[in-house]
């Protein structure tokens, strides 16, 4: 194969792989309206919540969570199932290496989300599980579940009246650093002047209906988390896919100029061939015409 075919096949190959990655560039643009909106609904959700526990506790500080009677800390780490995210991983990676040297010796729980997460933090001993994570916001709930149902077997590590406390590796929109975020114990907001001049009429045993209420408050802020994560990851994707887009048109542009340069190369040799030719020709035909005199 000629070089100027070989560009030409390369040009091709660079075509098909730009109408995929626009494919892709799509569907995450896509991806985070959808998550936007997702998002959106769940900051409500929790505030609710966050408003329901302050105005709880404002008449019964007794039962708001003791620290003291935690458990050394689960770490949930939510990196990306699928690639084409720049750092995502890798900065996740970093974090919680880093988290690790700080907390040398103290024992931990490290469940991890995500496949590409997993391989770059390798066989670390620390790791209790890893799981595969979501792609698009309609698998958060089974990966949510999957992942609660790990952290209901670890309590029994702590008692029945113990403590766990989590804390999540996670990216976050809108933040360029990754930091632990934590979801238990929940906030406590201390004294708090009270809303209302009388307590919540409940139907449950007060201590009862604050244990449910924390179960819903880690349910909402894990959605939290995953959404804000995997709007993260799909905001990484579209910054990388433009990088790698533009990249790719760029080396096109070139190659389309080595491809018109040899074409003119070409060109030039088939006219300087015809050129030859009719010269030839010319020279032949006056050499008949002289051997006819």
């Amino acid at each position: 194969m000629s070089k100027r075919g070989q560009i030409q096949k390369h040009l091709a190959t660079l075509k098909d792989i730009g109408g995929i990655m626009g494919a892709m560039k799509n569907i995450s643009l896509m991806e985070t309206h959808k998550l936007a909106r997702f998002l959106a609904h769940q900051h409500r959700v929790l505030a609710s919540i966050e408003g329901t526990a302050t105005d709880f506790l404002a008449h019964h500080p007794e039962i708001g969570y003791r620290s003291e009677s935690a458990t050394p800390g689960i770490v949930v780490a939510i990196g990306s199932q699928r690639g084409f995210c720049g750092d995502f991983n890798e900065s996740l990676a970093q974090a919680l290496r880093d988290h690790w040297r700080q907390t040398a010796g103290s024992p931990s729980d490290v469940l991890v989300v995500g496949r590409r997460l997993a391989a770059k933090l390798g066989r670390e001993p620390r790791i209790t599980a890893t799981f595969d994570g979501p792609s698009v916001a309609e698998e958060v709930p089974p990966v949510l579940q999957r992942l609660m149902d790990a952290l209901g077997e670890l309590q029994p590590r702590v008692g029945e009246h113990g403590l766990l406390t989590i804390s999540v590796y996670a990216h976050r929109e809108g933040e360029s650093q990754v930091g632990a975020r934590s979801l238990l114990p929940a906030p406590n907001p201390g004294q708090v002047v009270p809303r209302f001049a009388y307590p919540p009429q409940l139907t449950l045993a007060a201590p009862k209906f604050f244990a449910e209420l924390a179960r819903h408050y880690l349910w909402a802020q894990m959605h939290d988390v995953f959404f804000g994560s995997l709007m993260a990851e799909n905001r990484r994707r579209l910054q990388h896919m433009e990088g790698a887009m533009q990249r790719m048109e760029e080396n096109a542009d070139e190659l389309q100029r080595k491809y018109n340069l040899l074409r003119q190369e070409e060109i030039t040799e088939e006219i300087e061939v015809i050129m030859l030719s009719n010269e030839a020709l010319q020279r032949s035909r006056q050499t008949a015409k002289v051997r006819k005199i």
